[in-house]
């Protein structure tokens, strides 16, 4: 049985960016987050040629996060309980790992 103080992904589709779903697993483990579901993918103008995930705007119980690799993003839906400016920093450090 599952940790009831961590979160969960919600895998509901076939594709995702490379190397987002470890970084996702990992941001579970961060106190206050719920449920995080990656979403739409496509395709974006400029060039991205390392993984980045920036907080986009807030959501009822929560935020979507846009993630961004090579020329692909996804949104990610996140329910959480944190403010912003931890669910920023939460995903710096876990970006620097």
């Amino acid at each position: 049985m599952s940790n009831p103080s961590s979160g969960r992904v919600v895998l509901n589709h076939s594709t995702h960016i490379s190397g987002l779903i470890p970084i996702l697993e990992r941001l579970t483990k961060y106190p206050g987050i719920q449920t995080i579901t990656p979403a739409v993918i496509g395709r974006a103008r400029g060039h991205s040629p390392k993984l980045q995930l920036k907080v986009s705007v807030p959501i009822r119980g929560g935020f979507k996060l846009i993630a961004r690799h090579g020329k692909t993003f996804q949104e990610v839906f996140i329910i959480t309980r944190c403010q912003q400016n931890e669910l920023e920093d939460a995903i710096a450090q876990l970006l620097k790992i």
